[in-house]
């Protein structure tokens, strides 16, 4: 059973201070049958009597396939990660009130196993709220339509079914015995998210609702810890966390002496949405926080989020945000590592977990080295670490810790083992860097190929499912289970003898609005993630004498993900209305409306090979290419084992589909500044295919030229290392001389040595020269070492390249090599 208990915490710890020390250098095992208990004191989770420092990386399961999963939770531990945090996504487990499914991508448990057979724990965020930058913040849209109802604060339908799918999560991680106290891997879980950000909007309903959703987690007695994220005031003995970039400057700290500082989200990256260009953060700026939150705030916990984004398969993704997932992760969409992320961080965790005795045990002290560094040190009697921060961002100043110089580089910290070796430097990367490239392996372009079914435009009211004399909402109407509402209006249009023009307007809050009359296409208006919520639609339109039939295509781009009262916005087209030269505007609010939900290409599932004959297919042409159209054609699986996309940029906008598996929205068309699609390239996981006639399906929204589709394998081409003479050795290594490593992915070797200059080469990994210093053997001893070979390691010492080429210059080796 869970407790805090302080007494007994520090007697355990005290006892156990040695084995802990120990355990710590590889700390990334589950103890073999589990059983112990968990608890906290005020410096750390407290697993089976032992504090721990861990490092976490968040992925979902919903995001990858379970063939996949293998491999990813392998490459988390190879990284230096002890835990395996994950969200719990209502909306896929119960998405008809109490009919729930935990098969496919969907199975929670199996994903939880696997991490336990990888020898790591579990962190469970069942929320049930999870924001994510997934659709409706994981709420399943049935809540929604529940009478009464209030999400996220004091209220009793909300909370009622807010306990029932916790506690049905809490019973099937019992029941399978996944809970650490019952040999299990999780060793803590979070109720609710980021709650403080909209608890103002729900006054005293707000604090109330806090103390019930901690005391209904506690009630549950699951044996681990419970933990509100981003809640300063989280009731005992829920541990409140930070969320953030810079959580060594940000987070207020734990609000109890019981309870110990945790990182719970540590941005990797920017998600990306669509009109926008990616944004990565820096492999320096990442290792900097990290290092910054455990010396300033004694941190004995980081995740981060993400350390793989991987794919929102389907409409899963919320509004504006791209199919792609947090590529710039350590582990990329696909899974691979490519960039140097990954290995960087390896080093700071080994750094970190080799002096993780003072870190956890340790008195702390600090003190002003420099009008902007500082040193962190925990001292035990026999150990020591000290950390030495620069916030300087553009000077390298020289300070004396101990009576012993060191150089700081620009905005970094250097970490000390035993307060006077420098292990790891946050700004100074010597982990591998890579090319990912895509190589176009089938170009979909034979016209003979390819079939296409134009939409139906409806254009019947009275075929219509639904019809009122109102514009409705248009999530009522979905239930999100589509990403699109027809709203359709006949006009009696009378010509005037001046022959002015007929403007329609038309005003939404939804994401994308298509106007169609009397089937015609005559625009379309868009939104975007940062715009303003209403979009409009003014265009010319023509109109024949008599009855005339607008048809208006209302589209969301994902459905909300965050905010107070999310069971009060309103989405869909508000305001219709058309304007015949000077004569008075004609309101259509209050005409008859008819409706129809989702596309009937949708409804008929043409995307499935089963019922993909339930409508004629015709010959694609020049005439073909125009808004709402389905194509489709087969395609073969690349052979190998590289990860497969499809480069949809000739496309505008739309959702595919392989062999029935939408692999997700696309909208190429909505550009970002600098020119490019927000997202070319979109992930077919190998599970998805078979050998030959893969079919793809697309739904074309706004016009594309499907011809232009290639198939392409994605891998990493090119491997490159730049360390410095001077820089510490790797500690996963043990060498005693730094050294270039390389290392390619999985099924291939190094074919080729583009670059090799031991001295002091110019440039980096992607612009290359040798300097004036330059060893002649460099290459000879680089390919020697290399080629033929999947990976491979080079000293950086003078003896390796037959002397020093250049005494008194300060050497690095720059090695850039070809995969193949």
């Amino acid at each position: 059973m869970y407790r805090v208990d302080a007494a007994v915490a520090v007697a355990l710890i005290v006892l156990t201070a040695c084995a802990s020390s120990a355990a710590a250098g590889d700390g990334r095992r589950v103890e073999e049958g589990g059983g112990g208990e968990v608890t906290n004191d005020g410096r750390a989770l407290v697993v089976n009597g032992t504090r721990r420092m861990l490092f976490s990386g968040e992925m979902h399961y919903t995001r990858s396939t379970p063939e996949m999963w293998p491999k990813l939770i392998a490459n988390a531990r190879k990284g230096g990660l002890d835990v395996i945090q994950t969200y719990v996504f209502w909306n896929v487990h119960e998405p008809v009130q109490g009919q729930y499914n935990f098969e496919g991508r969907y199975d929670l448990v199996k994903f939880i196993r696997e991490i336990q057979a990888q020898g790591l724990y579990v962190s469970l965020r069942i929320g049930p709220f999870i924001e994510a930058e997934w659709k409706y913040g994981g709420f399943p849209f049935w809540l929604h339509d529940v009478p009464n109802i209030t999400f996220r604060t004091d209220n009793e339908p909300f909370k009622q079914h807010m306990q029932r799918f916790v506690t049905q999560i809490v019973s099937m991680m019992k029941q399978e015995g996944l809970y650490y106290p019952q040999g299990g891997p999780i060793i803590i879980s979070q109720i609710e998210n980021e709650y403080q950000m909209v608890e103002p909007a729900f006054g005293s309903g707000g604090p109330r609702y806090v103390r019930w959703a901690a005391e209904m987690a506690v009630g549950l007695q699951t044996g681990v810890p419970w933990m509100m994220c981003k809640q300063n005031d989280a009731p005992d003995p829920i541990i409140n966390t930070c969320n953030g970039l810079i959580c060594g400057e940000t987070f207020v700290g734990p609000n109890s002496p019981s309870k110990p500082a945790l990182w719970t989200e540590n941005w990797t990256t920017r998600y990306p949405i669509y009109g926008n260009d990616t944004k990565l953060r820096s492999t320096e700026d990442i290792a900097f926080a990290v290092a910054l939150f455990i010396a300033r705030k004694k941190g004995s916990f980081v995740s981060y989020y993400m350390y793989h984004g991987g794919t929102n398969f389907g409409r899963f993704a919320s509004s504006y945000v791209t199919t792609s997932y947090y590529d710039g992760a350590p582990l990329d969409e696909y899974g691979l590592i490519w960039r140097p992320t990954w290995g960087h961080l390896r080093e700071l965790h080994a750094a970190v977990n080799l002096s993780s005795e003072p870190l956890l045990f340790g008195t702390y002290s600090n003190f002003s080295l420099g009008q902007e560094q500082e040193a962190h040190i925990f001292e035990t009697e026999l150990k020591c670490v000290a950390f030495l921060v620069n916030f300087d961002k553009h000077q390298s100043p020289t300070v004396v810790f101990r009576n012993i110089p060191f150089q700081l580089a620009p905005k970094s910290i250097s970490i000390l083992s035993e307060c006077r070796t420098v292990v790891f430097e946050t700004a100074k990367v010597n982990a591998q860097y890579g090319s990912r490239t895509a190589k176009v392996v089938e170009s979909l372009n034979d016209i003979h190929t390819w079939k296409a079914f134009k939409e139906p435009i409806p254009e019947d009211i009275s075929k219509a499912v639904y019809t009122g004399n109102q514009l409705f909402e248009h999530l009522s109407m979905t239930k999100d289970e589509t990403d699109y509402l027809w709203y359709i209006v006949s006009y009696e249009y009378r010509p005037s003898d001046d022959g002015q023009l007929v403007l329609l307007n038309a005003e939404s809050r939804a994401h994308v609005l298509h106007a169609f009359v009397n089937t015609e296409y005559v625009g379309c208006v868009h939104g975007s993630h940062d715009g303003p919520g209403n979009i409009i639609l003014n265009t010319n339109i023509s109109l024949k004498e008599g009855q005339n039939t607008i048809s208006l295509l209302s589209v969301m781009v994902g459905s909300p993900d965050s905010g107070a009262h999310m069971e009060r916005r309103s989405f869909g087209i508000r305001k219709v209305s058309i304007q015949q030269g000077q004569q008075p505007l004609h309101l259509l609010n209050n005409e008859l409306w008819g409706y129809q939900v989702g596309l009937y290409g949708e409804g008929k599932r043409i995307y499935t090979q089963e019922e993909s004959s339930s409508v004629e297919w015709t010959e694609i042409n020049s005439l073909t290419y125009h808004p709402l159209t389905w194509y489709k054609t087969t395609f073969a699986a690349p052979v190998g084992n590289d990860a497969v996309a499809l480069n949809l940029t000739s496309m505008g906008k739309g959702e595919v589909w392989v062999n029935g598996e939408s692999i997700g929205r696309y909208w190429v068309s909505f550009k970002a500044p600098s020119g490019q699609p927000s997202q070319s390239l979109y992930h077919i996981p190998q599970h998805f295919l078979k050998p030959t006639d893969n079919l793809l399906v697309l739904v074309e929204e706004i016009g594309g030229n499907p011809l232009e589709i290639t198939v392409n394998t994605v891998s990493i081409t090119t491997v490159c290392g730049s360390v410095n003479e001077l820089s510490s050795p790797a500690l996963h290594t043990q060498g005693k001389d730094p050294e270039v490593r390389l290392r390619c992915q999985r099924g291939k070797h190094i074919s080729a040595i583009e670059f090799a200059s031991y001295g002091n080469p110019a440039g980096d990994c992607t612009t290359f020269s040798t300097g004036s210093c330059h060893a002649a053997l460099s290459e000879s001893v680089v390919k020697q070492a290399c080629i033929g070979k999947r990976g491979c390691s080079i000293p950086v010492s003078p003896a390796r390249f037959g002397g020093d080429p250049c005494p008194g210059i300060q050497k690095s080796l720059l090695v850039v090599a070809n995969c193949r």
